[in-house]
């Protein structure tokens, strides 16, 4: 998965959209139920962390196999949707099945 340049944008998306429902699903319930406002202060720094790299990958991507803007665009915006980023793999792995 590491040895083309979508694998490793697939990896990334993988993380980033797993460090997204950690967030949602685990860190604020803890925060806000709980009473263990860390939870957010943690899952929220890797988050952040994770979506920089994603959107890096993203650019380097897009330079490396010469991507279709509305590949940028849709990466980008799955992003901020829960579970998006394990439907645009979908497409991606249909789009691009040799890669």
């Amino acid at each position: 998965m590491l040895k083309t340049a979508l694998g490793r944008f697939r990896l990334s998306g993988f993380i980033e959209g797993a460090s997204l429902l950690i967030l949602l699903f685990i860190a604020m319930p803890l925060k806000y139920m709980a009473g263990f406002p860390e939870a957010v202060t943690v899952a929220g720094s890797l988050h952040g962390f994770f979506f920089v790299v994603y959107v890096l990958v993203i650019g380097y991507t897009t330079l490396k196999i010469r991507w279709h803007s509305k590949w940028v665009f849709s990466a980008l915006a799955v992003a901020f949707i829960p579970f998006g980023n394990l439907i645009l793999d979908r497409y991606i792995k249909r789009s691009f099945p040799t890669q």
